[in-house]
Parts: structure tokens; C-alpha cells; sequence
């Protein structure tokens, strides 16, 4: 495992997402060295520097927990502060819920921890509320959205998924791909060409499938984690997630988040903040904003 680590004092661990990176963390590692803490973001098991097994059945929320474990014993660190975003934010969820007690808080953001559903397979319910040209639907089939990458500048690919404003579900019809689609926009100022070398270098060497596999194994990590269904997040939690968030915009998310879902399944719930005017990669497109709401929650422990 690849790991990026900077500072010294309290141990704040981040973890990225898809399409994501060590790298995505790169604002706050500077900034919270500078407030006394000790910053590391690891690459995700099949990202970057980090090793990428091929089968998505070795991508299962259990595996990715087990890693950040293992991390941690490595590191001789017996509790973090925590930060996750996307995958990132999934896999934060099942750490607190598996292992509460390497946990002091919590902040999470963009993806809302969702309650296993018995009688229902994640894929399915994807299906059902989006079709078949779904973007988690079409990542399934191992093989079919890597070629369909393949014939994509790496470089326009990675702007896309960056920089979509766009919150509406990405379905993506069959027909188009990919590689059908209108050349992405001009980058914003939150996100340069060195950005976008840093990520494209990097899945040109890697590939996208070790990130593709977290979708893979979604049915499987349901399967696996049948013994903790119904058991409350018991940390201490901020959320956090921008507006125009496609995560934020899943029918019956806002409800979930506002009316009282959320806080009945994460009961230690402190904070919710929805950032106006704000994407998914909230903290890249407003990395001081964002550290400022963690720092604030964290100096509470």
C-alpha cells in the first residue's frame, strides 16, 4: 500500500474515492500538518502506487477495512480521526461500524451511509431506480467499460469526471460510451493541467479496473455483511456534501438526510452541512472551506 503521510501529532487518515487518489487529499495533508496534525492518505487497494489484485471478489468492503487495519497496526496507531469521501466515504462507514473503537470522529462526505437493505441486492436497486445505462450498472461487466476507457484520451476522461456539474444520474447509453461524448469543458480554477496530468499519469499506467472492481463487489460486500445489518454507527459524525452533488440528488436522499434517517442510523450525528454551488469533489473545489468544517469538528475530541 502506497501511503502519503505528513506531519506530526493526532492522526488524522483519508480516503479517496473514484476516480480518485492520494492526491485528492493534497490541500488538506499540507493543511492540517501546518495545524499540528499528523496527515496520511493512503492509495486505496487498486489505485495508484497501490497493489491492484485483479478479481473483484478480493474488493469487498471487508477487504478495504482490513487494509486500513493493517495500516494501522502498521503504523502503530491505535485511533485516527477519520475523513472519507465517494468509496472513500463507504469504506469509512463500514470501519466505524466494524471497528468503532479505531475511530475518535468522523467526517464524511458525498455518500450517505446507506442501511443494508435483506431483501434487496445494491445492483438491483440501482436497476430499478435507473436502468440498465446507469453508470454503476455499466461498470458490472468486467472488461466492457476498461475498453470502452481505452478508446478515450485518459487525460478528456479524468477532465469529465472531475469537472461535471451536472446532477442528474450519469446513465450513459451503450451506443455512445464513453467515447461518444462531447469533448469535456474548460477546466475551473480549482482543477489544472497538472491535476490532471498527476491523475491521468497515473491510470494510464494502472488502469481503471482496480477502481471498477469496488463496483464489482458491491453484491458481494451486501452478502458478506448480512451479520451487521441493523447496527448503529456509534462515533461521533459530521457530514458533509455539496448541492450539486449527484450523490445528494439519489431520490430520497435529501429526505433521508433532513427528515431524520440519517440521524436514526448514525445516532452521534452532530453536524450536516450542504455546501450551495458546490460539486463532488468538494474538497478539491473548496479544499480550504472544507478543512476549516473538519478542523472545527475535530478540535471538539
Amino acid at each position: 500500500m502506497h501511503v502519503a503521510s505528513i506531519g506530526s501529532g493526532p492522526v488524522i487518515l483519508f480516503l479517496h474515492g473514484f476516480p480518485d487518489l492520494w492526491y485528492s487529499w493534497r490541500h488538506q495533508l499540507l493543511s492540517f500538518a501546518d495545524l499540528g496534525y499528523r496527515a496520511i492518505a493512503p492509495d486505496l487497494r487498486g489505485y495508484g502506487d497501490s497493489d491492484a489484485p485483479p478479481s473483484h471478489e478480493s474488493y469487498t468492503v471487508l477487504h478495504i477495512v482490513g487494509d486500513l487495519v493493517g495500516l494501522l497496526n502498521s503504523l502503530g496507531v491505535d485511533q485516527v480521526f477519520l475523513v472519507g469521501h465517494d468509496w472513500g466515504a463507504i469504506v469509512a462507514w463500514w470501519l466505524c461500524m466494524i471497528r468503532p473503537d479505531r475511530v475518535k470522529a468522523l467526517v464524511n462526505t458525498s455518500v450517505v451511509f446507506n442501511p443494508r437493505n435483506p431483501s434487496v441486492k445494491p445492483i438491483d436497486t440501482f436497476r430499478a431506480l435507473f436502468g440498465d445505462d446507469y453508470y454503476i450498472c455499466k461498470f458490472q461487466e468486467p472488461g466492457e467499460i476498461e475498453e470502452d476507457f481505452a478508446q478515450t484520451d485518459t487525460k478528456n476522461l479524468i477532465t469529465r469526471f472531475f469537472t461535471s456539474r451536472d446532477p442528474r444520474p450519469p446513465c450513459i447509453p451503450k451506443t455512445i460510451g464513453f467515447r461518444g461524448l462531447p469533448p469535456p469543458p474548460a477546466l475551473p480554477a480549482w482543477f489544472t493541467e497538472e491535476d490532471v496530468s498527476f491523475y491521468a499519469d497515473k491510470f494510464s499506467q494502472k488502469g481503471f479496473t482496480g477502481g471498477l472492481n469496488y463496483y464489482r463487489a458491491m453484491n458481494l460486500s451486501w452478502e458478506l455483511t448480512a451479520p451487521w445489518a441493523g447496527l448503529q454507527i456509534k462515533v461521533p459524525v459530521k457530514f458533509m456534501v455539496g448541492d450539486l452533488d449527484i450523490t445528494y440528488h439519489i431520490p430520497g436522499t435529501k429526505e433521508f438526510i433532513h427528515e431524520g434517517g440519517l440521524k436514526k442510523h448514525v445516532p452521534f450525528l452532530q453536524e450536516v452541512v450542504i455546501m450551495e454551488g458546490v460539486g463532488h469533489f468538494l474538497q478539491q473545489e473548496k479544499p480550504d472551506e472544507v478543512t476549516d468544517h473538519i478542523h472545527g469538528f475535530f478540535k471538539k475530541f
